[in-house]
């Protein structure tokens, strides 16, 4: 199926970014390559207040990218903001989250896809493919943080998933849109999507080092918010409610 910018989208890759001027046009580039030809495909990228010249260079891809659309956020609201921009702004059905800093490949993108799409159409809703790194190119502090929240996340939320931080999941639109929002959720997708009782799979891709710009995350900012925010979590689990549909008109 042809990727021309004249169909409406099939998938939309969103892409949220602060300060990652030196990623924009390879990362760009890399998404477009892995894409075109497939499906119609939009790439939306949301850049979080940047203050360097990350504006700048979305403005120079979209010469290069018909398909690219850039959103802007006056002041930083965080990273699960900026993705649920994106995906608000989104005419794609299905999307694509990838980080911004290059560490996803973009070409692991048409492997979760689809995976997704080999269900039923209206099974869709119900189910995350969500990226597994399973060579995890950071330093060795951020891979044991990393294994430890992993380790705790999956026992208190019993999310089935061994890699809830990674930034590369599919999912369709509508099922976001179902899900409760707050500051942090993007670290919690695959549990919020079996609260409202969906399903996730988890699919091994590749992971690279960070070779341009630097990281926003350190140890201790993940650690923190990531313990009251899972609590918060646990706390919706307790009172979800999914209804079971027994007729539709």
């Amino acid at each position: 199926m042809s990727s021309s910018t004249s169909a409406a989208p099939l998938l939309a890759v969103v892409v949220p970014v602060k300060n990652e001027a030196d990623n924009i046009q390879p990362l760009v580039d890399e998404v477009v390559a892995a894409l075109a030809g497939r499906w119609p495909f939009e790439i939306v990228y949301v850049d979080d207040g940047s203050d360097d010249a990350t504006p700048a260079r979305l403005d120079a891809a979209k010469t290069r990218a018909p398909m690219l659309r850039v959103i802007r956020h006056r002041a930083a609201c965080g990273q699960s903001q900026a993705v649920a921009t994106g995906v608000k702004a989104a005419n794609a059905p299905y999307i694509a989250t990838i980080d911004g800093d290059g560490q996803n490949d973009p070409a692991d993108i048409p492997l979760l896809f689809e995976r997704l799409l080999e269900v039923s159409e209206g099974e869709r809703d119900r189910l995350m493919i969500a990226g597994h790194r399973r060579k995890r190119r950071d330093t060795g502090l951020r891979r044991l943080s990393s294994k430890v929240a992993n380790a705790v996340r999956a026992f208190l939320l019993g999310d089935a998933t061994p890699d809830s931080g990674c930034g590369l999941k599919v999912f369709s639109r509508e099922a976001f849109l179902d899900m409760p929002r707050f500051n942090h959720m993007h670290r919690f997708l695959p549990a919020l999507m079996i609260r409202r009782g969906g399903r996730v799979v988890s699919v091994r891709v590749n992971h690279r080092p960070r070779e341009r710009g630097l990281s926003k995350y350190g140890l201790w900012n993940r650690l923190w918010v990531g313990i009251v925010d899972l609590f918060g979590v646990m706390w919706l689990q307790r009172r979800a409610s999914v209804p079971e549909i027994e007729r539709r008109d």
